[in-house]
């Protein structure tokens, strides 16, 4: 097929199907998508409610557990050991294919009588309050990560201990607020910093020791706002610096953001890969227009969150563990030939399913584990579901399910937003697609309206101790007022306490007391990284300099004091206030 244009369907913007996305329709045996790349994604992500946790009813033994659906969700839950245990079959649950009905209108059916686990956190020790977790150890609200240990407030973190406010970090102690980070120890307030020690303020930073506010520096040791010092000097400098104050922090962070105005930026994240596209791609080969990929994935295209090593997959998020042949799919850990399906654990040869652990041959079915030659989790043989199965497949294309908004869902598409059983406003759909509440409901989509907190605030923000040193062992009694004191759209709780472990951490790294509650803190980290979404741009070395003259180069470059010509893509909208060069530049004045 040639490279065609087409309007999608919910957005109405035009994108494009190369020639060479034909040979993932044809191997999948599905018709070419109708939503673009970035409307695919955030349907996938409007089914992923990662961090909000309610107390409810357990829907078999009635007593009250921690759940990630609120109490007024349309749904049955289990608490999760209980979903995994042999008190209910899914089979139960089983029922005839209707082919007088869409079938989304029956899979509808299908997500309100068989029961969902209350929360996914497996092998956790001292660690109820996480999601989406494996293998941690006394960790509270953590989300997305696995085999972490004594952290607190993160998402993405792997193999962390002793750390509190991280996103996507990966083998660091001793690290708060750091964002893109690995390998780190005694590190804070920090992006795209790798293999450090006692580093805090800082950006595109790798094998550093005791620096303070430095960007663009590789295996240098005290420095200050990019600055080198002798170890006596730097010492002598130290003695100014408060790190536990909050008032000197805030003063660090402008004059480190300051720094960063005048620096330049590398285009993209692309480490040990080839013919790869997108941003925060590590380890990838044939990988195109794909955003945070980790360790090996191969000939795919649309990733979104994928790690652990991922094989011909198109359009698909939140999988890995070496799975192949995933099409508009999200969290499948592993899978093999997963089509337009949600959270697939150990999964072969399935379509169109939910929440289904060690089974294949599943064509719509929620809940199954240990099945084989199921539909709408009715048990059929080999032969009788392969006699069927084309039939039904068939009658998607024939009659498809048409939602609020006229969007039409055939075969070999993902689920309806509208049939999440969150609010959009619940969902990591709306954490990097927002939306106000008029939108999502104009979209006929569901919002969920939080409980109105009256909290008795005991602890006005203006009151917090300015320094950590300050702060009392009662202070853990206190309800203390969030700054954005609920005017920001980030779910703002208007006020938090603070946990033992946590003020703990605070005072052994010498950290401030947060003036914001963890909500509002998660979105601000959010927003430090850049959307997914590529542009293209020029390279902004303009000889000598950059074209605004912020920046100065400290080397010749290959085009001497001619404009570079060289152009890529980048997730740097040309808006955007910082100088982006590209990689060959960058790594002349970086390298």
């Amino acid at each position: 097929m040639a490279a065609e244009a087409k309007i999608c369907q919910n957005c109405k913007a035009q994108f494009t199907l190369e020639a060479d996305d034909s040979a993932f329709f044809e191997r999948f045996g599905v018709p070419p998508p109708t939503f673009c790349p970035s409307c695919r994604w955030q349907r996938h992500l409007s089914f992923r409610n990662m961090r909000n946790l309610y107390k409810r009813k357990d829907s078999q033994s009635g007593k009250e557990i921690i759940s990630i659906y609120s109490p007024d969700k349309d749904v049955q839950v289990l608490e999760q050991h209980a979903w995994h245990g042999d008190s209910w079959d899914p089979l139960d649950h089983g029922r005839d294919y209707d082919f007088s009905k869409p079938f989304f209108e029956q899979i509808k059916e299908l997500i309100r009588t068989v029961p969902f686990p209350s929360m996914n956190n497996w092998d956790a020790v001292n660690s109820d309050y996480c999601n989406f977790t494996k293998g941690n150890k006394n960790c509270y609200l953590v989300f997305g990560g696995d085999f972490n240990e004594d952290t607190q407030y993160s998402a993405y973190n792997f193999y962390t201990k002793n750390s509190s406010d991280l996103y996507w970090v990966n083998k660091g102690e001793f690290c708060y607020e750091l964002v893109d980070a690995e390998n780190n120890y005694r590190t804070s307030y920090g992006r795209y910093v790798d293999s450090c020690l006692d580093v805090h303020f800082g950006f595109e930073l790798k094998g550093c020791q005791n620096c303070i506010g430095c960007i663009n520096l590789r295996n240098q040791k005290y420095h200050i706002f990019n600055q080198p010092y002798s170890p006596a000097e730097y010492a002598e400098k130290l003695k100014a610096v408060d790190l536990g104050s909050y008032a000197q922090v805030e003063k660090l962070k402008a004059q480190f953001e300051d720094l960063r105005r005048k620096s330049i930026f590398r285009p993209y994240r692309i480490l040990n890969s080839s013919r790869v596209s997108g941003d925060n791609i590590y380890n990838a080969k044939n990988c195109l227009y794909s955003f945070d990929v980790f360790d090996g994935a191969e000939d795919c295209k649309y990733l979104l969150l994928a790690a652990g090593g991922i094989k011909d997959s198109y359009a698909t998020g939140h999988a890995g563990a070496k799975s192949e042949l995933l099409y508009d799919s999200m969290s499948i850990y592993p899978g093999n030939n997963v089509v337009a399906s949600w959270i697939v654990i150990n999964g072969h040869d399935v379509q169109h399913s939910i929440g289904c652990i060690d089974s294949g041959n599943i064509f719509g079915c929620i809940g199954l584990k240990n099945k084989q030659y199921c539909i709408l989790n009715k048990q059929y043989s080999k032969e009788e579901y392969e006699t069927l199965m084309p039939k039904i497949i068939e009658h998607m294309k024939q009659k498809p399910y048409i939602d609020r908004k006229g969007r039409v869902y055939g075969y070999g598409e993902f689920f309806p937003t509208e049939l999440s059983p969150f609010g959009y406003n619940e969902t990591v759909a709306y954490e990097y697609y927002p939306l106000s509440k008029e939108k999502v409901l104009e979209n006929g989509w569901q919002w969920f309206e939080r409980e109105t907190r009256q909290y008795a605030v005991t602890m006005p923000n203006e009151r917090i101790p300015d320094n950590i040193k300050d702060a009392p062992d009662s202070i853990l009694n206190e309800t203390i007022e969030c700054a954005h004191k609920g005017s920001c759209k980030d779910g703002c709780t208007l006020a938090f306490r603070l946990i033992p472990p946590e003020l703990a951490l605070y005072r052994q790294l010498t950290i401030p007391l947060p003036r914001l509650c963890p909500s509002c803190r998660h979105a601000q980290r959010i927003r430090t990284r850049n959307p997914f979404k590529l542009w293209e741009r020029k390279c902004q070395c303009a000889g000598v300099e950059s074209e605004n003259g912020a920046y100065k180069n400290s080397v010749s470059h290959f085009h001497v004091a001619e404009h570079c010509p060289n152009e890529f893509e980048t997730s740097y909208a040309p808006e955007r206030p910082e100088i982006v060069y590209c990689e060959r530049c960058y790594q002349c004045e970086v390298a």
